[in-house]
């Protein structure tokens, strides 16, 4: 008899929602943690090896920026476009319009007035695609072409551009 009234007692104090309302001014009392308490654990590390990746990866996008468009800017470049671009022949097998490729290939050595280049620059039409070769040498601020073609990808033909 004695082990009912104490159950009937432990009961009766749950019921009473006494202890309830203790229970919710405790954890009322406590502050949600925040963001930084909550997530630092994958954050840090990610952050810190994240980071130099995207920069790394910025800076070497920016790197080939200015070396492709350095080259695009050269006279050599700008030559060998427009003389492929008004060539009947090249326009006979590529169509028109006639774009450049974005990736050229190759070197230029401007010094004054003298220099050298040597380049390689994808051009395609709506027929095909083709490559524009150049190489020339700067001397007394002239340029003078040794090589100036374009070689149809899909032919093979070879159309020399030359002066």
């Amino acid at each position: 008899m004695q082990i009912e009234t104490s159950r009937e007692k432990m009961l009766d104090a749950v019921g009473t929602g006494a202890e309830k309302g203790r229970m919710e001014t405790v954890t009322q009392g406590q502050p949600a943690p925040g963001w930084w308490s909550r997530n630092w654990k994958w954050f840090v590390p990610t952050g810190c090896c994240l980071t130099p990746l995207v920069l790394g990866g910025a800076f070497a996008a920016f790197l080939v920026l200015v070396v492709f468009g350095a080259l695009k800017q050269s006279d050599v470049y700008k030559t060998a476009v427009a003389r492929a671009k008004a060539d009947s022949r090249v326009i006979a097998a590529l169509g028109t319009p006639i774009n450049e490729g974005w990736y050229l290939s190759g070197n230029t050595n401007v010094n004054g007035a003298s220099g050298d280049a040597d380049i390689s620059i994808p051009i395609s039409g709506p027929k095909g695609k083709g490559t524009i070769y150049a190489v020339a040498t700067k001397s007394g601020g002239e340029w003078t072409y040794s090589k100036l073609n374009v070689k149809i990808d899909s032919t093979g033909e070879t159309i020399d551009l030359g002066p």
